[in-house]
């Protein structure tokens, strides 16, 4: 084990949190379901009033994409509806992260069109699941592990012990797990091997990037799902998590989209980019009080993307 070289407050702060999310998962896990969505719903309408510059980006996006459809008071109460519903969706994560088996996980999570990701898996030629950051998203890799060969790929956390945390949580099942960056060659093995791969690319983030529309905006996309598609040929299928009015996770596997091919390989990148981006538009169009607006979406302007 390596020796802990950092900072004493560093290291204090970040024991301190492990702990904290170790009581949390405990906690939440034994508490009456009712009253731990109530607590965290409460604390996320807490924080919509205390968050002030999250809340404020989030009101400045929603703007951004429905300020000539929708005033300024609906768009307050989507975000502080938003705030509430992150509260929840964590009470969900917590509630599925000790879970090791796929009956306790159908006891809290509906399942629509699994057989739209079983058509694609059963062809051996990998998945390329494409998701975005609505709902409790974070259980898709508890669904995935449990059910098919997968890979997992996430920031590697700055405190072992947090990231450890992690990397167990979402290598059930067997399912590989790499950190961003360290090894993109076992990402293309792994879709050789027939594995799912899961992929957000609703974030604003220093990857690869074009501008195709996204809401109704021109927004720098990542391109690294099309990217991974178009040269393993392996299908691309939107799964998507969302939160009922009865705080209850529905995931919904919609059909495998067309990837298409033209022989020009920058408008191939923008056009299945674009197909993507309209099958999460379309869910987050459906509720947007479960997308995270208080990211920077649309921070990149024209000519500063990475190519």
């Amino acid at each position: 084990m390596e020796a802990d070289n950092r900072p004493f407050l560093k290291r204090l702060k970040y024991t301190l949190l492990f702990w904290l999310v170790k009581t949390l998962i405990f906690v939440t896990e034994k508490l009456p379901r009712p009253v731990v969505y109530f607590v965290y719903g409460g604390l996320g309408r807490l924080a919509y009033y205390f968050a002030g510059e999250p809340r404020r980006r989030a009101i400045k996006n929603l703007t951004i994409v429905f300020g000539k459809e929708k005033t300024q008071e609906e768009i307050k109460a989507i975000t502080k509806k938003m705030f509430m519903n992150l509260g929840k969706n964590l009470a969900t994560v917590m509630r599925v992260f000790p879970m090791e088996n796929l009956d306790q996980f159908y006891k809290q999570v509906r399942i629509i069109g699994k057989e739209n990701l079983d058509e694609a898996y059963a062809k051996g030629k990998g998945v390329v699941l494409l998701t975005a950051h609505i709902g409790a998203f974070e259980i898709l890799g508890t669904f995935i592990g449990l059910n098919y060969k997968s890979i997992m790929v996430g920031t590697k956390l700055k405190d072992p012990r947090l990231d450890d945390l992690i990397v167990r949580s979402r290598s059930k099942g067997g399912s590989k797990y790499v950190h961003r960056g360290e090894n993109t060659l076992q990402l293309m093995r792994s879709l050789k091997e027939g594995r799912v791969m899961i992929i957000l690319i609703d974030q604003d983030t220093k990857v690869k990037s074009r501008f195709v529309d996204f809401m109704g905006v021109p927004a720098a996309t990542p391109v690294g799902a099309t990217m991974i598609a178009l040269k393993s040929g392996a299908d691309i299928v939107p799964v998507i998590v969302q939160m009922d009015e009865h705080d209850n996770q529905t995931i919904t596997c919609m059909p495998a989209l067309e990837v298409t091919r033209s022989g020009d390989p920058e408008q191939d990148l923008l056009d299945n980019t674009l197909r993507m981006n309209q099958a999460v538009d379309a869910f987050i169009r459906k509720d947007p009080s479960q997308w995270v607006w208080m990211h920077e979406r649309f921070k990149t302007k024209p000519g500063e993307e990475i190519q």
